[in-house]
């Protein structure tokens, strides 16, 4: 098991904002990896709605999901989606 890491433009309009940041940390959050975004060299938890709201991650921007776990497979595909495209709802 290694980690592992996918560079991702942010699809989503107008961005990661409250709804859709409440969705993706718990998403998140059901996986038992360890789940880190990366945007312009600041690391945040995955898991954390603090940290990626405060990330302010807009439509356009480049981010770095990185998985670490049994599940990161899983997590970084389920996660990726959410962020290029939006939730499954």
């Amino acid at each position: 098991m290694t980690m592992l890491q996918k560079q991702i433009v942010v699809g989503l309009d107008p961005g990661l904002e409250s709804r859709v940041a409440s969705y993706f940390v718990q998403k998140a959050s059901s996986f038992n990896s360890d789940i880190l975004l990366i945007k312009n060299e600041k690391r945040v938890a995955a898991k954390s709605i603090m940290g990626i709201m405060a990330s302010a991650i807009r439509r356009g921007d480049s981010v770095m999901l990185i998985t670490n776990g049994h599940d990161e497979e899983k997590a970084i595909h389920v996660l990726g989606d959410i962020l290029t495209s939006g939730p499954d709802e």
